[in-house]
């Protein structure tokens, strides 16, 4: 009778144990401000094509101006993002992370506070470059945070808000341009940007990049004789 009980309170351990422990808070903070630092680059990339006529009865630019207003934030984006990933990986790729937030956050508001059509191009470009740095270290911190068996679910988060942020661009911008003004397609990202600044400062976990490492045989001179 006792061998019996005790093979019944062996069996019942596993049942007991059974439920999953939460996910730890940082993992969580870690994917809440990946998914809005990449919602808020997805977003401009198209957000501005809305307000195209807009920008033209206020500035009265010409057609390669207001072509200039997108290719600015595009061009950038595009040419420095591999270079964004590698300053996360040698100076850590949260206090890039903060640092391209907090250039895309005054760009922003820069851009929202443009007089001209060459303000309004400059102001994307620095954008452009804060974005670079941006969103490929949100990725990068997903990746970092969790471990290799959980990161497919974090990870498709990210990647449905970031087309989220693509499909809803034009529509938000021209919601935003006829019930406000075009100003507000950059003004909307600088409250945002200023709550994620601290939050991201504090919640995420610093990481580094592989380091490259030099082998003493490879500096070896040949012997002699």
């Amino acid at each position: 009778m006792t061998e019996t009980t005790e093979t019944a309170e062996a069996l019942e351990v596993p049942l007991r144990e059974t439920h999953a422990p939460p996910a730890p808070p940082h993992r969580v903070w870690t994917v809440a401000l990946a998914g809005l630092g990449a919602l808020l680059c997805a977003l401009d990339i198209v957000v501005v094509a809305t307000a195209l006529p807009a920008l033209q009865a206020d500035f009265g630019a010409s057609l390669s101006q207001l072509e200039w207003t997108i290719n600015a934030y595009n061009l950038v984006f595009a040419c420095l993002t591999l270079t964004g990933a590698a300053l996360g990986d040698r100076f850590g790729r949260r206090r890039m992370y903060v640092t391209g937030l907090a250039v895309f956050t005054l760009a922003s508001a820069a851009a929202g506070l443009a007089g001209d059509s060459g303000q309004l191009i400059a102001a994307r470009v620095v954008q452009g470059a804060g974005a670079a740095v941006l969103l490929p270290l949100t990725l990068t911190l997903i990746s970092e945070a969790f471990p290799a068996e959980k990161r497919g679910v974090a990870i498709g988060v990210w990647g449905g808000v970031t087309g989220l942020g693509v499909a809803a661009g034009p529509v938000l911008g021209g919601a935003v341009t006829e019930g406000l003004s075009w100003q507000w397609i950059f003004w909307l990202n600088v409250p945002l940007g200023l709550a994620m600044l601290p939050l991201a400062a504090r919640k995420l976990t610093e990481s580094f990049g592989p380091r490259p490492t030099s082998t003493s045989s490879a500096w070896c001179w040949p012997p002699s004789g």
